[in-house]
């Protein structure tokens, strides 16, 4: 079991059950503004396996791109998840909202095409050049 929570810990979530899909360190421009840095290490879960278990009335909504809606804590503004409605048995999560090890670790760089200027990558991960966020963003 893995457990989460917001900055100021009011929003607090549990996950059951394995991540799905590789952890990615994601390049593209909405992982960015969404994380506020400089990529966003994101990781995906069976939406049957996440749930909340304080301040769910805390957490808001908006659609970043058609069907896809990012949820984040009023309280202080941590992303939380996000839920795809092409795909409602899945969410995806930033791994730094983690307060447990999840034991693995990132697995690929996704979208190296759009990286920002000012990062360079120092290891030997795989990198991805483009195809769209690992996720299924959508313009």
């Amino acid at each position: 079991m893995l457990s989460g929570s917001c900055a100021c810990r009011q929003v607090k979530y549990e996950i059951r059950g394995k991540l799905i899909g590789p952890v990615t360190y994601c390049h593209c421009w909405r992982c960015r503004k969404h994380s506020g840095s400089s990529f966003g290490t994101t990781a995906g879960v069976a939406a049957k396996d996440f749930s909340v278990l304080s301040g769910e009335n805390l957490l808001s909504s908006w659609e970043s791109s058609r069907g896809i809606y990012r949820f984040f804590a009023t309280c202080c503004g941590s992303p939380i998840y996000k839920s795809d409605e092409s795909r409602p048995e899945f969410l995806g999560f930033r791994l730094g909202t983690l307060d447990s090890d999840p034991t693995v670790k990132a697995q690929q760089h996704f979208m190296t095409d759009s990286i920002a200027p000012w990062v360079e990558i120092c290891d030997a991960l795989p990198r991805t050049p483009g195809g769209g966020p690992p996720f299924g963003e959508r313009d």
